[in-house]
């Protein structure tokens, strides 16, 4: 299923990630979140973070310098990557990552198109793009509400 959003705020950023989140009913999922510097990556995923965990808003940053945080949600942890500074998948897989797809949480994957040939098949996958400087394109794939 395909979902197709217009955001034309940072706000309106964050309530369409609660609202994403607000959906998260599988078991495990994994979010990949692909778009270019500056697309609002990081601020859809503040509001899917803050929608699934309920961790406030504040306490959620980008893991540019360290590759992932990791936050203790109301029902379970979420492993927040971004991968922006990542060389390739083989360096993602040979760090040991590809391990926090098999654990019990949420792992979210900013810049997943860095690893896309080992995303696992059940990965939600989230596109953003700039239509004008304040407005952009959320194109969700694979969320069953």
């Amino acid at each position: 299923m395909e979902q197709s959003f217009i955001s034309r705020s940072a706000e309106e950023t964050l309530c369409i990630g609660q609202k994403i989140g607000s959906l998260l009913t599988c078991l495990n999922p994994i979010i990949g979140l692909f778009g270019d510097l500056g697309a609002g990556k990081t601020t859809l995923l503040k509001g899917i973070i803050h929608g699934a965990a309920g961790i406030d808003f504040q306490d959620i940053c980008s893991p540019t310098f360290n590759y992932l945080n990791i936050y203790q949600g109301k029902f379970s942890s979420v492993y927040h990557f971004d991968l922006y500074r990542l060389l390739d998948a083989t360096q993602f897989a040979s760090a040991g990552f590809d391990d926090f797809f098999y654990l019990n949480g949420l792992c979210c994957l900013e810049w997943a198109e860095k690893i896309d040939p080992l995303l696992p098949k059940k990965t939600i996958r989230i596109h953003m793009t700039h239509l004008h400087e304040t407005q952009r394109r959320i194109v969700v794939m694979g969320l069953h509400a």
